[in-house]
């Protein structure tokens, strides 16, 4: 039986979509994804929570969905859970990707495998080209060669995903409020699509780390490339990077010329309605082979 541990997003209900069977719903106590769930759990508990999860004939977990880090309160903690403090908070203060290594490791340790997101559901990773009607540029793929450097030395820090380049230039690198945010702050401000995040400013913060004008604003990034890759030697059962349709309508929105994933390596959600908008505005959509050219 398969355990789904769902985050927020849409990645969860594409991947119970495409099961045969219904997994088991879980989810952090806080959190609301969209999809409800049949079983919460705190960290402070995890050792009940993995216990639970046996009684109930779980066999396999998927972790899918975005999540941010819970704090993490001492006085709850609980008996069967006691043992694994020390290697949670040594999870708590890694990056993502190690943080994630951690969790794995406790899961295995348990007697639960750990399924990645893309195994599941194969169809999220598309094939390798250009897969829109707008082609890429000479320069383009320069941008998308120091774009993918960039990505290795985020990794190394284990910070971030994404980011934004154009004529060899980094604009902009992804923060822990992820890729949609890092586009949402250079859309217009008159653009409806992004009112709701702007109205969020204050909660994203300096989430995003940002190269900036001598204005201190956000450099303009009309004419760049998006690129999206995972860190060098992520664990990719977990975390595997997304992009969505609202990823293309921030592309759109932020003035880009395209939007380049490292291919098997980035998952995209609707792929149909994504090529569609990229399509309408012009921008171009490539699967790019880890160092290709």
């Amino acid at each position: 039986m398969l355990a789904l541990i769902a985050g927020t997003g849409d990645l969860p209900p594409a991947l119970v979509a495409r099961l045969p069977q219904r997994p088991l719903i879980c989810a952090l106590d806080g959190f609301r994804p969209a999809l409800t769930p049949e079983m919460t759990f705190r960290i402070e508990q995890l050792g009940s929570f993995l216990k639970a999860l046996l009684a109930r004939g779980v066999t396999e977990v998927c972790l899918a969905g975005a999540i941010t880090r819970p704090a993490i309160d001492p006085s709850v903690i609980d008996e069967a859970t006691k043992p694994l403090v020390p290697r949670i908070m040594h999870a708590v203060a890694q990056g993502d990707d190690g943080a994630l290594r951690v969790v794995i490791a406790l899961f295995e340790e348990a007697g639960l495998a750990v399924r990645a997101a893309h195994e599941i559901a194969p169809d999220l990773l598309p094939p390798a080209g250009v897969l829109t009607r707008k082609p890429v540029t000479i320069d383009q793929r320069q941008d998308a060669v120091t774009a993918e450097q960039t990505i290795a030395e985020m990794g190394r820090a284990d910070v971030g995903q994404a980011c934004i380049v154009r004529n060899a230039r980094v604009l902009a690198r992804e923060g822990q409020a992820g890729t949609d945010a890092m586009l949402a702050q250079f859309a217009p401000s008159d653009d409806p699509l992004w009112g709701v995040v702007d109205g969020l400013g204050a909660v994203l913060g300096g989430a995003a780390e940002w190269l900036s004008g001598a204005d201190g604003e956000p450099t303009d990034v009309r004419g760049a490339i998006l690129f999206k890759a995972p860190k060098p030697d992520q664990d990719r059962r977990a975390d595997l990077p997304v992009i969505g349709p609202q990823t293309a309508k921030g592309a759109v929105a932020a003035g880009l010329s395209g939007i380049v994933i490292e291919s098997g390596g980035v998952m995209v959600l609707a792929l149909d309605e994504v090529l569609a908008t990229l399509d309408a505005a012009g921008l171009f959509l490539w699967v790019r082979p880890k160092g290709g050219a």
